[in-house]
């Protein structure tokens, strides 16, 4: 561990990993946990609110009685704390619900309501399904969509390519922060400015972005932005960020006697999960305990402090991938589906990739042996799997990392991996 001693207090340059990993109750177990970016494993403090939530103050929002008055405020805090988290200018634009799936469904049911017949939405074919299908089922209504596709020499979507889709009744482009097949960061400020200067929306699927970055909607200027907090730490749990003007201008889709300007619970059918939503907060308290671990400065805004502990992570993360992606350049057989460098500058840790004369489905058992959890599969991007020819081969083997890995686990998979390859 490197510090420096400043008076009482010692200031890290690096994650404290045994700190980290105390944090999440699965981790002392015999298992390695390589299929992150299928979902997290939470931290202890989720887990600790959801049942203080059950145990204490389980009862119906909004009545008059104290215990309902307790229960309201605290998941109004929750979605607070989260709005205050990705940097949204109000409450209000914060929508929460159980899947990203499910949060882009009532969206595109909503938005449809304001297009024309004839208007174009363009998505990408390196997405996960959450952010294709939805706006596919928009044609029933007389949309058109289009498919902007990734190239497959670099394995990147581009510019010059989407600009030859747009027309002056492109209302909308949905694509992905990174891709969980390729792991790129795709440039979201610079495509977000690209589609607003052609006078359309973006709708940004961050799933797989979400557990190596600090978020800034702002900085960003998207329009809709979404991701699964279970993926971040957290529980079963999603978040859809909507500009103000956009949501105010919706069509709801919860009862009839919810008011349109009832954001964003005229979004929320059915309302949302009580004891998941106070949930949320056990993410923000064990990002709190880390940066009150690693840092002796103190910063009010919670945004603030996690900014600062991801730029730990961020080096943590790429010293795991470097030694891994290392290990995959060194062997000729081996196709990395995506970009070749550990660069966080380039990617986030998810790494596909496939071995030449083996079916990825014939790989992945054999690694299971060693308690060692990684996946194969298409992972819900069937379409992009499909393009690049790889239904045959079962699509690709995936190995997702997070800041809770070790480089000692980083080993484990390379030897397990060694003798198959």
């Amino acid at each position: 561990m490197e510090f420096i001693t400043l008076k009482k207090h010692i200031i890290m340059n690096q994650l404290d990993i045994p700190f980290v990993r105390k944090q999440f109750p699965a981790l002392s177990g015999e298992w390695v946990y390589f299929d992150n970016a299928g979902g997290t494993q939470p931290a202890r403090q989720v887990g600790e609110r959801i049942q203080d939530y059950l145990f204490n103050t389980n009862v119906q929002l909004g009545a008059s009685y104290e215990i309902s008055q307790l229960s309201t405020q605290r998941v109004a805090e929750a979605q607070e704390t989260w709005a205050k988290l990705i940097h949204a200018k109000e409450t209000a634009e914060v929508i929460l619900g159980p899947s990203t799936t499910m949060l882009l469904q009532n969206l595109s049911r909503s938005l449809v309501q304001t297009f024309n017949p004839g208007d174009e939405v363009i998505v990408t074919n390196c997405d996960h399904e959450a952010n294709i299908g939805p706006w596919l089922m928009m044609q029933k209504q007389g949309i058109v969509v289009k498919s902007w596709k990734v190239n497959p020499e670099n394995y990147r979507l581009e510019l010059h390519d989407l600009e030859k889709l747009m027309t002056d009744r492109t209302r909308l482009v949905a694509f992905t922060q990174t891709s969980n097949i390729i792991g790129t960061i795709n440039p979201v400020r610079e495509i977000t400015q690209f589609v607003h200067d052609r006078g359309a929306m973006v709708c940004v699927d961050a799933v797989a972005y979400a557990p190596h970055r600090a978020i800034n909607v702002q900085e960003l200027g998207v329009d809709f932005y979404v991701f699964s907090l279970y993926k971040v730490y957290g529980p079963h749990y999603s978040l859809l960020f909507g500009k103000k003007v956009h949501l105010e201008k919706l069509p709801g889709i919860n009862h009839f006697f919810i008011g349109r300007d009832e954001i964003p619970y005229k979004l929320q059918p059915g309302n949302v999960n009580y004891e998941l939503s106070y949930g949320l907060l056990g993410i923000t308290d064990y990002y709190e305990n880390l940066f009150e671990h690693h840092f002796e400065n103190k910063l009010a805004v919670i945004a603030d402090k996690i900014s600062q502990v991801y730029q730990l992570i961020e080096k943590h993360e790429e010293a795991l991938a470097t030694k891994f992606i290392d290990f995959l350049n060194s062997h000729s057989n081996i196709r990395i589906i995506g970009e070749r460098t550990a660069s966080t500058a380039v990617r986030v840790p998810t790494f596909s990739f496939i071995i030449d004369h083996k079916k990825s489905s014939e790989v992945v058992p054999l690694i299971d042996l060693q308690k060692i959890g990684i996946r194969w599969g298409d992972f819900y991007a069937r379409r992009l799997i499909d393009d690049l020819g790889l239904l045959s081969n079962h699509g690709v083997i995936r190995v997702s990392m997070v800041h809770y890995n070790t480089p000692e686990e980083v080993s484990r998979l390379i030897k397990a991996l060694t003798p198959i390859i």
